[in-house]
């Protein structure tokens, strides 16, 4: 690897990760020496990049730092163009055009010999069956993610029973058969999903729920992970005593 090019992927290392990165974890990334890094590290912050770092604790690339203009390997355009393929595919209208559009910025900016990864590319996506459609705004979901607001929506559950609920929401998961918000719902005290090809509507309120969009992430986080666990254990077969 050349040093430019090596220097450069210290940057994305750094870009990457929200937390501390050592020495030893970037070397072994790129597959060089310790020396080499501290060398590398020396001359990016030689040249003004906001590289903070401390002894036994690691690298941080502080905030403000603008990246060069888009320079993108081989390995990250079939990366975008596999990732657009799928949303063209899967997402709601709004979000498929924008992977079309995506796609387009990126080939005018893909130098030539890279340009065949984009227009010939040797990927595709499992077609699916066309999802059911929705009669609330994804976009407005994702937005009342983004922002810590509470939705309204109202919900027909899978024997037809209608409810309308006040949730939280924390993500919005996109799959093959279709969409899913995760949520705090109120009503039930605790977490949530709901199918949106079955919410018969949905509101963005005014209101914030009481704790940061990290916070509430955090502790659905930790609650998904303590009931794959309690599955994990009941799956498991009977020992001999």
């Amino acid at each position: 690897m050349r040093r430019a090019d090596r220097l450069f992927e210290i940057i994305q290392i750094l870009r990457r990760v929200r937390r501390p990165v050592s020495a030893q974890a970037i070397a072994d990334e790129l597959e060089v020496s310790k020396r080499s890094v501290y060398r590398d590290i020396a001359t990016l912050t030689a040249q003004r990049v906001p590289i903070r770092g401390e002894a036994g604790v690691g690298y941080v690339l502080e905030d403000g730092f603008d990246m060069p203009p888009l320079m993108l390997t081989a390995e990250e355009i079939d990366a975008a163009v596999l990732g657009a393929l799928w949303v063209s595919t899967r997402a709601e209208p709004e979000l498929a055009r924008a992977a079309e559009n995506l796609l387009a910025k990126i080939e005018a900016i893909t130098p030539e010999p890279l340009r065949r990864h984009i227009e010939g590319t040797a990927m595709s996506v499992r077609p699916v069956a066309a999802a059911s459609e929705d009669l609330v705004d994804a976009a407005m979901l994702r937005q009342a993610i983004l922002d810590g607001r509470k939705i309204s929506l109202g919900y027909r559950d899978q024997n037809g029973r209608e409810s309308e609920r006040i949730v939280w929401p924390i993500l919005l998961g996109y799959r093959d058969e279709g969409r899913i918000l995760a949520a705090w719902c109120e009503l039930r005290d605790g977490f949530r999903y709901f199918r949106t090809d079955r919410m018969t509507f949905a509101r963005r309120l005014e209101e914030r729920y009481p704790e940061t969009p990290a916070a509430l992430k955090k502790r659905w986080r930790a609650a998904m992970d303590a009931e794959r666990e309690r599955y994990a254990a009941a799956d498991q077969p009977l020992r001999p005593r």
